[in-house]
């Protein structure tokens, strides 16, 4: 059974960081896409991030230079680092492995697993 949790969300004021951590199980992580996802209520889920099964990254506009995508292999583990962090940034964030050996999607429907989401407060 694959398992995606999450955590690392909270509170934190504008300017401030946080990191976000997804710990997987029951896949093949390597083999697997990880993006990054958030929402906020009435929206749409918003493409954040996604770094491939090589490593390659994307973001999305308005957080490139702020936020950085990682993964480390030897502990099934996907991380996402938020710098600079602004009010519109908050929402809750979830996790999602596409299929293995995919291209880096940044399409939610092309994602398979997800995990449950954290929420990310920024305030002013």
């Amino acid at each position: 059974q694959v398992q995606l949790v999450e955590s690392g969300g909270g509170p934190v004021q504008a300017g401030g960081s946080l990191r976000l951590s997804c710990e997987t199980s029951g896949l093949t992580f390597s083999a697997y896409p990880m993006g990054w996802f958030r929402q906020t209520p009435g929206k749409e889920l918003e493409f954040v991030a996604v770094i491939s099964w090589n490593s390659e990254t994307y973001y999305t506009d308005s957080v490139k230079g702020r936020f950085t995508i990682s993964r480390d292999n030897a502990k099934n583990r996907a991380y996402l680092q938020m710098n600079n962090l602004k009010p519109e940034d908050t929402a809750v964030y979830r996790c999602a492995a596409a299929g293995p050996w995919a291209t880096a999607p940044s399409l939610p429907s092309e994602y398979k697993h997800w995990s449950q989401g954290t929420q990310v407060t920024v305030t002013s």
